[in-house]
């Protein structure tokens, strides 16, 4: 920290006896450097200071409390949002207009006391500039009554208890994260992520844990998160999470889109909420709204350096609206909070609330360790829950079985729709080809069927799957347009016509498949041959 001395070294002796004047002093120094060591003597005594302290106005006394109870310094942002700027003009202006005799601000009465100071300080974050009060002049303030300046208080919970409203419909926290993974990873495998919807943080996630990187799958990885008990698995999540400096939750919020390319710590500022969210009772309701509003009233720049909210290029999604400047806090740093507390709920640590189903959440409760054990408790191991296997390829698995065999289910099978708790799964000729395609066989996917059913596999199945090994696909059904005719004279002249370039396969003396994208040519032919087709293509 910075002395009375250093923070008054660029002062002219103006500024210095300004400051004596107001203290009730006067300066016998007539040039800068004495005046400012007699200055420094002055102020610096334990009664000056106590005197001085006891006459100042409600609102400068409490500015005064606010930077000691920080401990002697605050970003200059959160300081001059609460108690005003200092008007910046030179010695001749400064002299001319007195304004230190009708102060613009608390800031500003401060300012001109010497009880108050501005300097850049190095932080996680940067340089930032900081409103302090010298570190020599602190230590006596920290000496007077306690009665007089409170100390810093001591960690509290922001915001209350959640009110029977808030917490009405709960949402308890689960490790289904767990299945949506499981999903995600085997429509990587078989390259037919687009065809799902997903979290756009679930990539993310699976990037920071190192199982998948640049869109491609880490086999070992996989394996190990696949193969772990659920609540290893999920610890494995949370903990990468927590740890990560690449996983930007402010990015990551659907409401809002971030361009440009200025940037953000999103590990500091998940550390700081964590802390905050931390100090609230484990186990207890707390309400949202009211820990957000807390936030903003106590600690509005928590992830901003300096307070800036003017040079982060941040749109709303619904209408891209620019959101600068405070005005725009709930919105943003607003919006942060409560989607970290969602993030929690996301990764099974936070139970959620809100007034009834289908509303925005209103309540939230970190699982106690006693809860947390609990829930661990209660989560099956890696091979409960049950598959089943039907005769016409139809295969239903349960959530709660095994990851990793329902990871490779995937791969041989066409995906239905899941429904509650269980995921369906269609042996398909078109399922078994995207499998060979990737060096699968069907006699592999048998094989684990029988294992995993205990030989409950139906014999018509087994047949099938045998039959695919050594014939590959033995019927088709398909959609093919059929030009017929009444007689084998008429089709032979066709054949010898332009027409007979767009027939396929033959299926009879008076029946041959069209070629695709050819009906209309094949019309057009006729017709020049002086034969009228009717065309039934709807049917």
């Amino acid at each position: 920290m910075i002395t009375l001395e250093q923070s008054l070294l660029k002062a002219d002796i103006g500024r210095l006896r300004i400051a004596a004047e107001l203290w009730g002093l006067e300066l016998e120094s007539t040039d800068t450097a004495s005046a400012l060591e007699e200055l420094c003597a002055s102020l610096l005594d334990l009664e000056s200071v106590s005197e001085t302290l006891e006459i100042l106005p409600a609102e400068a006394r409490s500015a005064v409390n606010t930077l000691v109870a920080a401990e002697g310094k605050l970003e200059w942002a959160v300081f001059a949002r609460k108690y005003g700027e200092i008007r910046e003009m030179g010695a001749g202006k400064r002299d001319r207009e007195r304004p230190y005799l009708k102060p613009a601000s608390t800031a500003e009465f401060l300012f001109y006391r010497a009880l108050l100071a501005k300097a850049f300080f190095e932080t996680e974050k940067g340089s930032q500039e900081f409103a302090y009060i010298p570190e020599d002049l602190l230590e006596i303030i920290n000496e007077v009554s306690a009665d007089d300046v409170p100390p810093a208080p001591s960690a509290e919970a922001l915001g209350r208890p959640a009110t029977p409203m808030e917490k009405a419909f709960e949402i308890p926290a689960t490790d289904h994260i767990l299945d949506d993974a499981t999903t995600y990873l085997a429509a990587m495998r078989i390259g037919e992520v687009s065809k799902l919807t997903v979290q756009r943080d679930l990539p993310a996630l699976l990037t920071i844990a190192g199982i998948i990187k640049n869109d491609g799958l880490l086999p070992e990885a996989v394996k190990k998160f696949l193969e772990a008990p659920r609540a290893e698995a999920l610890d494995m999540l949370y903990n990468a999470w927590l740890k990560s400096s690449t996983f930007d939750e402010l990015r990551l919020i659907p409401s809002i889109i971030c361009e440009g390319e200025w940037k953000n710590q999103p590990q500091v500022t998940r550390e700081f909420l964590l802390n905050l969210i931390n100090d609230i009772p484990q186990g207890k309701w707390w309400s949202i709204p009211a820990f957000v509003k807390s936030i903003k009233d106590k600690y509005p720049d928590y992830q901003r350096p300096a307070g800036d909210y003017d040079s982060w290029f941040i749109k709303r999604a619904s209408d891209g609206q620019f959101l600068r400047g405070f005005a725009y806090w709930d919105a943003v740093d607003g919006a942060l909070v409560k989607y970290m507390i969602q993030t929690l709920h996301w990764l099974g640590k936070a139970d959620l609330a809100a007034p009834e189903e289908g509303k925005e959440v209103t309540a939230f409760k970190m699982q106690s360790k006693v809860e947390s054990q609990k829930s661990n408790d209660l989560r099956p191991s890696t091979f409960d829950g049950t598959i089943n296997v039907a005769s016409n390829g139809r295969i239903t698995v349960s959530r709660t079985f095994s990851r990793a065999v329902r990871y490779q289910l995937a791969r041989f099978c066409k995906w239905d729709e899941p429904k509650g708790d269980d995921y369906f799964y269609r042996v398909t000729a078109e399922s078994l080809k995207r499998a060979t395609a990737q060096g699968l066989n069907a006699e592999q996917l048998l094989a684990m069927l029988v294992k995993y059913t205990n030989g409950a596999v139906p014999p018509a199945l087994v047949k099938g799957l045998k039959r695919w090994d050594a014939h590959g696909p033995e019927a088709r059904v398909e959609s093919l347009y059929v030009l017929r005719v009444h007689s084998p004279e008429v089709m032979e002249e066709m054949r010898q016509s332009k027409a007979g370039k767009f027939f396929g396969e033959f299926l009879s003396p008076t029946a041959v498949v069209v070629k695709p994208g050819a009906v209309q040519k094949i019309l057009a032919e006729l017709a020049e041959l002086g034969l009228l087709a009717e065309a039934r293509l709807d049917e």
